[in-house]
């Protein structure tokens, strides 16, 4: 997903059964860290600037239910 300077992804190869549901999320060459569940909460932020990175939480926070069908979906 983009979402103006924003882009939302996950790695094909993240799928670990230990590690939760989660995405990524990097503007230019910063990048943030966001856990699905048990509810959206950033895992880190490498260099996003308070801004983005708001803009940022509200976007997963927004689009959670997706993000984690899609996760689910690929990973099943």
């Amino acid at each position: 997903m983009r979402n103006g300077p924003l882009r939302v992804f996950f790695y094909s190869n993240e799928g670990d059964p230990r590690e939760p549901p989660h995405v990524h999320v990097i503007a230019g060459g910063d990048e943030a860290k966001f856990w699905l569940t048990p509810e959206v909460s950033m895992a880190y932020n490498d260099g996003l600037k308070p801004k983005l990175l708001s803009q940022a939480l509200r976007l997963v926070e927004g689009n959670r239910a997706a993000f984690e069908e899609a996760w689910n979906e690929h990973f099943a």
